[in-house]
């Protein structure tokens, strides 16, 4: 088998390649990355001395894909992930490497009739709708109120595929959104398999700590550092909720997808920890008060454009479909990401 990763240097990217090569050494695993994201570079030797071959390049050049050599999966982890993405000027770099980049890829596996697994986002579904969630203050978190009419697509056990994705949704959103689109019909017309695996927040060892690549990695650096760390927006108080994935759960569904191919069966799965691995900003601080000591945070109530109360993903259809569902817990993945911090302090130190 042969897989090609964009974004390899990544973090979620160089995970999933090691993985890959842990669980079948004998398959080729080839990368490409353009080394944007500050840290990336770092990945390398890991990536390099487990045999699996980088290339220094761009999917925003069409060149460059096309040199790439012809493989059987490609998967795509290459993006700017930040939701506040284009907002201050630059829309073009995000749509670029967003929107341009998967069309390119696209246009490789159409070529070639390579399978195409793309890690999308939560960030494609509605802000307003989402903000209209009802909720109550629970006990260090916000909770979701299940009395009465439900917004479609929500439920207890969370945001399913139902939920609306209209705008607005962000720059970085809708870019994603239209690559699903996109996706699908080059998948329909062109007769090769596309599975669209809208991600949550995923975390885990080796995030580079900047808070566009997720919060809870970034908190616990933070903490770990005795930097500064504000609640900021809903009041303040840290009770906004989102869950957490490590990216070896991704992996074993990525793999279910790889070895199924012909399933007919909903190309787009919501994908993320659910309610049972779902945290507010409040509970990780208990987390790391418990494991760093204390320290004081800042509360700024304002709510910023962005920025949303309660999410949490519903895995109901993936569960359904493949017989996924996540194996380790929020804290397995909250002690992970501490103990590499603990055992890389110049690392996380530095800035990445």
């Amino acid at each position: 088998m042969k897989i090609l990763i964009t974004g390899i240097a990544g973090f979620v990217g160089s995970r999933l390649a090691l993985g890959l090569k842990d669980r079948h050494p004998e398959w080729s695993i080839i990368g490409i990355d353009n080394l944007s994201r500050r840290g990336s570079e770092t990945n390398l030797s890991a990536l390099r001395a487990r045999d699996i071959h980088f290339i220094h390049g761009d999917v925003r050049n069409r060149e460059d894909i096309d040199e790439l050599p012809p493989a059987e999966w490609l998967i795509d982890c290459a993006a700017n992930p930040s939701v506040l993405a284009g907002v201050d000027g630059g829309s073009s770099q995000v749509v670029q490497h967003n929107l341009v980049g998967t069309l390119n890829l696209l246009e490789k596996c159409r070529r070639e009739t390579c399978g195409f697994l793309m890690l999308s986002t939560s960030r494609v579904y509605s802000i307003d709708a989402l903000a209209q969630i009802p909720i109550v203050v629970g006990v260090d978190r916000f909770d979701p109120c299940t009395r009465g009419r439900l917004p479609a697509g929500f439920s207890a056990n969370g945001i399913s595929e139902i939920f609306p994705t209209s705008a607005p949704i962000s720059l970085y959103g809708a870019t994603k959104l239209a690559s699903e689109v996109m996706a699908l019909e080059y998948g329909s017309a062109f007769g090769f398999p596309v599975w669209i695996n809208r991600c949550g927040v995923l975390a885990g060892a080796g995030q580079f700590g900047k808070i566009d690549q997720g919060i809870f990695s970034f908190w616990i650096y933070q903490w770990l550092l005795r930097r500064p760390l504000s609640y900021i927006g809903f009041g303040g108080e840290g009770y906004q909720v989102r869950d957490l994935l490590g990216p070896d759960d991704l992996l074993n569904l990525l793999l279910m997808q790889i070895a199924d191919p012909s399933r007919v069966k909903t190309r787009i799965l919501n994908v993320g920890g659910g309610s049972v691995s779902s945290l507010s900003l409040r509970e990780l601080s208990n987390y790391c008060e418990q494991r760093f000591g204390p320290k004081h945070i800042e509360s700024s109530p304002e709510t910023r454009s962005f920025d949303i109360p309660y999410y949490v993903t519903d895995n109901a259809l993936a569960s359904a479909t493949w017989g996924w569902y996540p194996q380790r817990t929020a804290w397995d993945v909250l002690d992970e990401i501490a103990v590499w911090a603990e055992a890389n302090r110049g690392f996380i130190g530095n800035g990445f």
